[in-house]
């Protein structure tokens, strides 16, 4: 949300997002944060998604993401709600 990402905004890479948070909140490693955006854009994982993600986020039949430079990202509707 800290950086615009709303449900109306251009989507940006993910890379980006990760980095941010890395940089600003866990830098820990940017797996763990990557793997977290992934299962909160995923339909199948979580009943309302909060990530809007462009790009292959993995499938039920166990295919993985595809790598966080391909994958662009930005907040759902019910995420907003959530964080307002």
């Amino acid at each position: 949300r800290d950086m615009g990402l709303t449900a109306g905004a251009k989507p940006v890479k993910s890379a980006r997002v990760v980095g941010e948070i890395l940089g600003k909140y866990h830098p820990h490693g940017d797996s763990s944060a990557y793997k977290a955006m992934v299962r909160m854009a995923q339909d199948f994982t979580l009943r309302y998604p909060l990530i809007d993600g462009i790009g292959n986020f993995g499938s039920r039949d166990g295919d993985g993401a595809a790598a966080m430079r391909y994958t662009e990202a930005r907040l759902t509707p019910i995420a907003e709600l959530l964080l307002s």
